[in-house]
């Protein structure tokens, strides 16, 4: 028995801030952070958003002072 198995091969997701050009994510620009945060309160992974290597060490860091200053939740509130 010699059976063939499709495996789902997917296009490779592009980084979403290369395309824009933006080299700087901004702690204040919720809206673009909250994007990248599930409903609970966490970080998306790269494997989902697509993002670069790069892009996603300066959002964790652009996310993580967001909280500090109170600008983001930790959690979601029930």
């Amino acid at each position: 028995m010699n059976r063939k198995r499709s495996f789902g091969f997917k296009k490779k997701k592009s980084c979403p801030f290369l395309a824009a050009g933006i080299k700087h994510i901004d702690y204040k620009d919720t809206e673009t952070l909250e994007k990248f945060i599930t409903e609970r309160g966490k970080i998306l992974p790269r494997r989902i958003t697509g993002i670069s290597h790069h892009h996603q060490q300066l959002l964790k860091k652009a996310i993580k002072k967001a909280r500090h200053v109170a600008l983001l939740p930790f959690v979601a509130e029930e």
